[in-house]
């Protein structure tokens, strides 16, 4: 863990805020605390992946003996046919606020002190944004401002299981977002601040650590381990053949259990359309 920028500590037992004594920010929580030590996954893990759902990928990592992946609770906030994303994890992780810690009597302006802005200078192209809120209803972790600046910078999509503000406009940037909805509060208003970025995060009952792969989809956002990225991806891909012929043969009249799962006279006849393309 490192500790980013030079702050004048308190002494024992003293909290401070701008130099006046009192409840407030500790000096340390200003800097934002976050770990380096994690490899971005590279482009072709992210390409393979591109056209796994987020449900084949769910069942395959199960097969694998991966049984939670699934991020529960974030749904897409554009409402669109083929909303999308696959990219690697950046994170950023909201703890519960303590009034000698952090506390929401303060003013707005002190979260650009925190890992709220240290994840956004973080991002590169194609990263996804995945934010633990601990399912609040009363945090808008991130806003129109935020939000474009995360597109500005190339950000990919974002999931959090909790919630934004500014929805209107946040839509109209056109960012895939996965959220548990909007609210009016700014991120640090309520129950919560953000306390580190880049350190492993549980996000909806699962883990994602900074460098995993995220499939999210309009089922959902699940998370993948760069170590099965590629043979997921081969099996994937295979699985999802499959449904797109078996979806064809029960759409001319075919009997459900012949065909799915495939049977091993529909696997033949499977393989055989197979060799004909």
């Amino acid at each position: 863990m490192h500790q980013n920028g030079s702050q004048e500590p308190a002494s024992a037992g003293e909290a401070r805020v701008g130099g006046v004594e009192g409840a407030g920010v500790y000096e340390s929580m200003r800097a934002p605390v976050y770990s380096s030590a994690y490899v971005r996954p590279t482009p072709q893990m992210v390409d393979a992946l591109g056209d796994v759902s987020a449900a084949t990928a769910c069942a395959k990592l199960h097969q694998m003996g991966i049984t939670r992946t699934f991020i529960d609770g974030p749904v897409p906030l554009h409402r669109e046919p083929d909303v999308k994303v696959t990219g690697g994890a950046v994170t950023l992780q909201f703890l519960p606020q303590r009034e000698d810690v952090f506390n929401g009597a303060e003013q707005e302006d002190i979260e650009r002190k925190t890992p709220l802005w240290g994840v956004l200078e973080s991002i590169q192209p194609g990263d996804v944004l995945v934010i633990s809120a601990q399912g609040s209803h009363f945090t808008g972790c991130l806003g129109d401002m935020l939000v474009r600046y995360f597109k500005l910078r190339g950000g990919a999509g974002i999931v959090v299981d909790g919630r934004v503000r500014d929805a209107a406009r946040v839509r109209a940037l056109g960012v895939p977002i996965w959220c548990t909805g909007v609210t009016p509060h700014y991120a640090s208003q309520t129950e919560l601040f953000p306390s580190a970025f880049n350190v492993p995060v549980g996000v909806g009952g699962s883990l994602v650590t900074p460098g995993d792969l995220i499939i999210a989809d309009e089922d959902g956002a699940v998370v993948v381990p760069q170590r099965n990225a590629i043979p997921l991806a081969e099996d994937s891909l295979l699985h999802q053949d499959r449904e797109a012929f078996a979806r064809r043969r029960l759409d001319e009249g075919a009997r459900l259990s012949d065909y799915y799962p495939l049977t091993g006279e529909s696997m033949t006849e499977y393989l055989a359309s197979r060799s004909a393309t």
